[in-house]
């Protein structure tokens, strides 16, 4: 009950935020219309619609996203041709179509029409896309994580109707005043085809992006402030999307020490949907066992860094009781491909049991939120320990010997796992000078884009440059921008980037399967030389075949400085996901 209340308070924020504007013009068209038998049909049909789509994005991901952009097209079409009926009436009468009509309906008749309402009403929920503040953000993860369920669909249902509801009181105000304009001034021809003006406006704004990219940055009015003090207020925090975590943040970076106290019973692992390295595993075969599990992705750098330590210990201590399980949790789509990780486990030289996580099942069932995420379980079955990050090797094998001591009735001699030195992407990162964050493409999570005119979301578009400053980033060329990554349309587009850090990675892959794209990486304008990364040579030339994480960059020089970093992409095809430092 709170969640919900705090939905639709969160919904009804939004007539507060510039991302309601380009639906006003639909609303207000029927602002002298009664009410009852006009605008809540219509709000009643945005509210719905609104809840439907943003439920299947969140449960069917980009199919239901591509579903939306032909949804959007229809409502536009249809929306066009309600604003061209309200300056034409003459025009609309004439044309023959069954939309045209639709259009003429919806504009001229005086008689109160619920249904032509409720149609209209369904193709501005098509069209409205709200800012995702923090209560928004809070619906749309825990769908993301939790899947397909009737509370999320009544979360949205609420958001949606509390935006209803702030709009109905407008409409109420506003008919009012439209009325009177009507009565004392007699301008209703005017006004009718000033609304129509209004309403063909705002679809081209829409059609050009303006409602998803100008109108979410602007400044007008920003509710976020007032979400996150009714989110602290209700003492609830929104869910966290899975990140990485760097054992440097004193936030992430959480482990027990108070003498391994319990933290309950492990949950099971019967969620993964395939297990690589070994049958499937359950809490029966691992009884009497020391288990170590471990949540990884094989793109995330902060998991590959930590594989080292976790790789050694599976070994070492194998022998002595010692069960290490990977829980691989994707973070994005391709790293759900079975094949895709089966090649990754077999180039990371993993050998130890591999549970696919697909569905998140385990994830959930441990309540986890980062990668890497080592949980520590005794010979009982109770988790005693967990560490999130990298980091505190010493103390993490620690714990492994005192479980096994613990489960064999005697002491294991101390002494910490020697560690090759690693290189590439495993490779120890250079924290002491690492002044850059991870940061992502995909218009879902992306911050710091300077690209002249922002992203354009779903769309084709050519980008220029920009001048990015430290930890600021723009595309070149010809790209698509998507929720998790941008794909480049044409030959010869690329990225730059300005950081502060030793080495710098980026994930990439081709969009289609067997594609090799030619890439050329600059620094400061220049070849790298000997700063060129694992994937590149001295030249800064490379090839992306597979979808993975690449280091691009690792200086040698000291002291590290800040550097303007440039990936070209001599062939089209590639898609690019995120940076991550080192």
């Amino acid at each position: 009950m709170t969640l919900l209340l705090l939905a639709y308070l969160g919904g009804a924020l939004t007539i507060l935020s510039p991302c309601i504007l380009p639906v006003l013009p639909f609303v207000f068209a029927r602002a002298d219309r009664p009410f009852l038998s006009n605008g809540l049909p219509q709000l009643i049909g945005m509210a719905a619609t609104f809840a439907l789509v943003a439920g299947l994005a969140a449960f069917a991901g980009g199919f239901a996203v591509e579903a939306n952009q032909y949804g959007r097209v229809a409502a536009m079409a249809l929306l066009a041709l309600f604003g061209l009926a309200l300056l034409f009436p003459s025009v609309a009468e004439r044309l023959a179509q069954p939309l045209v009509k639709l259009g003429g309906d919806l504009a001229q008749r005086q008689a109160t029409g619920l249904v032509s309402s409720f149609v209209l009403g369904v193709a501005t929920g098509l069209l409205w896309a709200p800012c995702a503040g923090p209560i928004l953000g809070l619906i749309l993860t825990g769908a993301a994580l939790g899947g397909v369920s009737l509370p999320t669909l009544f979360l949205l249902l609420a958001y949606a109707l509390g935006a209803a509801t702030s709009l109905a009181l407008a409409l109420l105000f506003g008919g009012q005043l439209f009325s009177a304009m009507k009565r004392s001034l007699g301008v209703s021809e005017t006004l009718r085809r000033a609304l129509g003006v209004a309403v063909l406006a705002a679809v081209a704004a829409i059609a050009f992006g303006l409602d998803t990219g100008f109108l979410a940055r602007a400044s007008l009015a920003s509710t976020e402030a007032i979400e996150q003090k009714l989110l602290d207020g209700f003492g609830v925090a929104p869910e966290r999307k899975p990140r990485s975590a760097n054992a440097t943040d004193a936030t992430l970076a959480v482990f027990h020490t108070d003498d391994l106290a319990g933290e309950g019973d492990a949950p099971s692992l019967s969620g993964a949907v395939q297990w690589l390295n070994s049958p499937p595993l359950s809490a029966q075969d691992l009884k009497g066992k020391v288990v170590l599990v471990d949540f990884w992705t094989y793109s995330c750098i902060n998991c590959l860094r930590a594989l080292p330590y976790v790789r050694a210990w599976a070994e070492k201590y194998e022998g002595q009781g010692l069960v290490v399980i990977g829980v691989h949790a994707p973070e994005f789509a391709f790293e759900k491909s079975i094949d895709n990780v089966r090649k990754a486990v077999a180039d990371l030289n993993v050998r130890y049991p591999v549970a696919i996580d697909n569905d998140y099942a385990i994830w959930k069932a441990f309540d986890n939120q980062y990668w890497p995420a080592h949980y520590f379980i005794d010979a009982q079955g109770r988790i005693r320990h967990h560490h999130f990050g990298e980091g505190d090797y010493e103390g993490s094998e620690d714990v492994i010997r005192r479980l096994l001591a613990e489960a064999g009735g005697k002491a294991i001699a101390p002494g910490v796992t020697p560690i090759k030195a690693a290189g590439g992407v495993e490779a120890p990162a250079d924290k002491s000078d690492m002044l850059s964050p991870e940061t992502y493409i995909g218009y879902d999570r992306a911050e710091h884009f300077v690209s002249p005119g922002g992203a354009v979301g779903e769309e084709h578009h050519l980008y220029q440059r920009g001048a990015p400053r430290l930890n600021e980033w723009g595309l070149f060329g010809e790209w698509t921008v998507l929720g998790e990554r941008a794909e480049l349309d044409r030959k010869n587009g690329g990225v730059v980037f300005r950081f502060h850090a030793r080495d710098l990675h980026l994930v990439l892959g081709p969009t289609a399967a067997g594609k090799k794209i030619r890439f050329r990486v600059r620094l400061d304008g220049a070849a790298p030389g000997e700063d060129h990364g694992a994937d590149t040579d001295a030249a800064g030339e490379g090839v992306v075949s597979e979808q993975r994480l690449y280091q691009l960059v690792r200086q040698s020089r000291e002291p590290i400085v800040d550097r303007t970093f440039e990936i070209e992409f001599f062939d089209e095809g590639v898609a690019a996901y995120a940076f991550t430092f080192g």
